[in-house]
């Protein structure tokens, strides 16, 4: 059976895959599932039509297959690009979500993921989605969050905002001392140095290439005249240390 079959509506009186008429789709619009895994789409497409959604849903492969078949299907309402265990960062898919958002600027684009990094979800609005989904949640979430960026809102999971929040309330108490010194992104990689970690995990956590994590070592070295990461911990903490006492 070809993978790339379809279009394949969905509607709540359309359960089987036939192609439906779209009356029933809200504004006679329709939800399209990119997903180029057949079994996960055609899966995904049926929970939703159960979960009363509100609008015809259309499974397909690929942007590319809607490009050629949309004139059976009606008007897009929102795009749901199912990455599965793919990531944003990954070779070519922030592309193409750049790519669908660029095309289809009036259709909002949501992303479903596997992965709830806080460093994917923001690559993801970055490229231009107007949502992301984790599989975590349960299908009753998951409309709501179609619709909300359907509405034109912005979903992201109430976990990442409260991780964002704390990133950016301890990051602003932690590289304060650090900024007259270094520009942003070099205070983090000190206060990393700080605390032992390896160039590896520093490029993971601040979502950097490693090679990009060296030059800004090199860098901080520079600044603070010093010749290894030791002594750069060493300062590091001294610096930190006087602008506690400041503050004080």
């Amino acid at each position: 059976m070809d993978s790339t079959a379809g279009p394949h509506n969905y509607s709540s009186a359309n359960r089987s895959g036939v192609p439906s008429d779209g009356t029933e789709g809200v504004r006679g619009q329709c939800l399209l599932i990119l997903d180029g895994r057949a079994l996960d789409r055609e899966c995904l497409a049926s929970a939703l039509v159960d979960h009363d959604l509100g609008m015809e849903i259309v499974a397909m492969a690929s942007i590319g297959e809607w490009r050629v078949k949309k004139g059976s299907a009606p008007p897009l309402a929102t795009i749901l690009f199912n990455l599965g265990g793919r990531k944003v960062t990954d070779q070519g898919i922030a592309d193409e979500i750049s790519h669908i958002s660029s095309e289809f600027k009036s259709v909002p684009v949501v992303i479903l993921a596997d992965t709830e990094e806080l460093a994917q979800i923001l690559s993801a609005l970055e490229c231009g989605a107007r949502g992301y989904i984790p599989t975590s949640v349960g299908i009753d979430v998951c409309v709501e969050a179609i619709n909300l960026a359907t509405a034109g809102g912005i979903f992201v999971p109430a976990s990442s905002v409260l991780s964002m929040r704390h990133l950016i309330d301890s990051g602003s108490r932690n590289t304060q001392p650090l900024t007259g010194m270094f520009t942003l992104r070099q205070a983090e990689v000190a206060q990393a140095l700080r605390r032992g970690k390896a160039n590896k995990i520093i490029a993971y956590e601040l979502n950097l290439r490693e090679s990009t994590v060296k030059v800004h070592i090199r860098n901080i070295m520079k600044k603070l005249k010093a010749t290894n990461r030791t002594e750069v911990a060493y300062k590091v903490n001294d610096l930190l240390a006087e602008g506690t006492l400041a503050g004080e």
